[in-house]
């Protein structure tokens, strides 16, 4: 499914039908013994199924030798045979169905396993471009699409093909005069299922995306539920909703709508062969050249040879939608990783925090610079802050140091090397993060602070929420350091979310400190008390700080003041302040 940046610019079909399905069977090529055993148990089905009209055939002649002259023992011989063969077959049917099944979870096991993989190694711009509720449509319902489709239509199709073909050399057998009365059907089934299925294959692909498009609307409006009802958008939200809704349902209707009229034609095709059949039958069997028997198994077989090609007409159409899913989820797959490290990249270990900027410019969309010339310097333990309008690329410099970007042009050096020199993983490993937008998992609370740290003793756990002042909160709460915090953390408050992150990054101990408005969720009285902490957690350790609260930066070494991506001053907090300029400005105006 298409994220915002994607829709309206895609083709309405797969780009590559043989492709995806052979990447598919890759998958289901793990399994190959499994997958190999069940063809050939659904081999040996579809032979005993094309036993059974001959035994009938034969028990039919042999009855119809007139009264006295009927072989009885030959007759329920044959009865008694075709009755094998059919119940085999149906035994050695739901052996292959309820194994295909298991084969299919575990190819989507698999499936979601690398879709996952593959999102932890995606950059960060992915997620920028990209809706919460399309991402997780392609983990969840795409793979579900797909991995029905394995479980049934695979085994399926390729089982009806040896049953017409079975079928089609067991006609031509009994009566070459009969397969002419119902030859003509075949070309005009294949010519229907093929233009029935270019028309439906763009179908399901626009049905698809319309369902992208509503996940990712409502995931959205989910997470907002609050602002929703605060500027009383009810009304307007359920009217939009309605519209995506109704545009899924449009999609879905001319999607399955089409695709249901392939089988009631094909089966009219078949019938009017079937009558063909049985009025040339009655015609042949008045001049004896076939006989009731001979009739009765064409019919027979007539039907296990039109049967197949009803149901590939319908699979085609569940095969075209699994298609359409996969080739979203093998995009999501084949998207160009984060940039890995380069050759001979070394570990960054023990960083002194000696942080370069020479000459940095940056854009997120080509022709869209955000950062110009931007140079800054900071020495071992120094404190620098970076304050400025909204929009003025604070937060995009931090994005940079942490290298969930690369610059266009110029460096970061760090400790004397270019941060691409070392290894990511070292690299950001050298940093410590408060962010605003505060992150807890699902999980205890001792576990969400020793996060990043996983051998930390308990003590060092306690110590560092006794440094946040989050503590005594901890020790009110039934259990402790074991209560569980619900996911997205809504059973604690945001404030509360925001000073575990801040015992998070104290417990992980780093030459580097990242500080984006870290306690912008905190009540002033706390927040003085966790300034006092942050102090100690700052000492020694270069610290980037992004601030609105001026208050906070004042004893800051070096800071910068941005506007439109330029750095307009830099300098101390008095230094500036004499200045009479920008940050003069931004000062008085927070304090006036």
């Amino acid at each position: 499914m298409p994220g915002p940046g994607d829709r309206g610019g895609e083709k309405q079909k797969p780009k590559n039908a043989g492709r995806t399905l052979r990447r598919l069977l890759s998958y289901m090529m793990k399994y190959g013994w499994i997958f190999f055993l069940l063809l050939l148990l659904a081999f040996a089905s579809n032979i005993g199924n094309l036993l059974g009209p001959d035994f009938a055939g034969k028990a039919i002649n042999e009855a119809a030798a007139g009264k006295g002259k009927v072989n009885m023992p030959l007759v329920i011989r044959y009865g008694l045979l075709m009755l094998l063969v059919y119940v085999g077959s149906n035994i050695l049917s739901f052996l292959v169905n309820i194994w295909m099944m298991r084969v299919g979870r575990m190819v989507a096991r698999n499936l979601r396993r690398d879709v996952f993989h593959k999102l932890m190694e995606l950059p960060a711009d992915y997620f920028d471009k990209h809706l919460a509720g399309d991402i997780i449509s392609r983990v969840s319902y795409d793979i579900d699409v797909v991995c029905t489709s394995l479980s049934s239509d695979i085994v399926q199709i390729l089982t009806s093909f040896v049953t017409v073909i079975g079928s089609f050399i067991m006609m031509c057998l009994i009566s070459l005069p009969l397969v002419l009365c119902m030859i003509f059907t075949i070309p005009v089934s294949i010519l229907f299922t093929r233009y029935m299925s270019r028309k439906t294959r763009p179908l399901y692909r626009a049905r698809s995306r319309a369902y992208g498009e509503m996940n990712g609307f409502a995931e959205e409006m989910f997470t907002g539920q609050k602002t929703i009802l605060a500027y009383a958008q009810e009304e307007r939200v359920c009217e939009r909703f309605s519209e995506i809704n109704k545009k899924a349902a449009e999609a879905y209707k001319a999607a399955d709508g089409l695709g249901a009229t392939m089988f009631p034609t094909i089966g009219m095709i078949n019938n009017i062969g079937l009558s063909a059949i049985g009025l040339g039958g009655a015609l042949l069997y008045m001049y004896n050249i076939v006989g009731l028997g001979q009739i009765s198994s064409f019919i027979l077989y007539s039907r296990k040879f039109s049967g197949p090609i009803n149901e590939i007409s319908n699979i085609i159409n569940e095969i075209f939608s699994a298609l359409a899913a996969a080739e979203r989820v093998f995009q999501l797959l084949d998207e160009t990783e984060e940039v890995k490290d380069i050759e001979n990249a070394i570990e960054l270990k023990n960083a002194q925090g000696h942080v370069e900027v020479q000459d940095l410019e940056f854009a997120y969309v080509p022709g869209k610079t955000i950062l110009r010339d931007f140079n800054m310097e900071a020495m071992p333990g120094e404190t620098v802050a970076i304050v400025g309008h909204t929009g003025a690329g604070k937060t995009t410099m931090i994005n940079l140091l942490m290298r969930f970007y690369d610059p266009l042009h110029g460096q970061i050096r760090v400790d004397g090397l270019e941060n691409r020199s070392y290894t990511m993983e070292s690299l950001r490993k050298s940093y410590s993060m408060v962010l605003q937008e505060t992150w807890v998992f699902n999980g205890t609370i001792y576990d969400n602070i020793a996060y990043g740290k996983e051998d930390a003793t308990h003590e060092e756990v306690t110590e560092a929420a006794k440094a946040a002042h989050i503590h005594n909160y901890i020790m009110k709460l039934p259990g402790g350091y074991n209560t569980v915090i619900s996911e997205d953390g809504g059973n604690i408050s945001k404030g509360q979310k925001q000073l575990i992150t801040i015992a998070r990054a104290m417990l992980y101990d780093t030459g580097m400190l990242i500080l984006d408005e870290a306690t912008s969720n905190v009540d002033t009285a706390t927040e003085r008390k966790v300034q006092d902490a942050m102090k100690k957690l700052m000492t020694g350790k270069t610290c980037f700080i992004i601030a609105h609260r001026l208050s906070t930066i004042r004893n800051a070494d070096n800071i910068i003041v941005m506007e439109h991506g330029d750095v307009i001053e830099q300098g101390r907090h008095d230094e500036l302040m004499n200045r009479k300029g920008a940050y003069y400005r931004l000062y008085r105006s927070q304090f006036e």
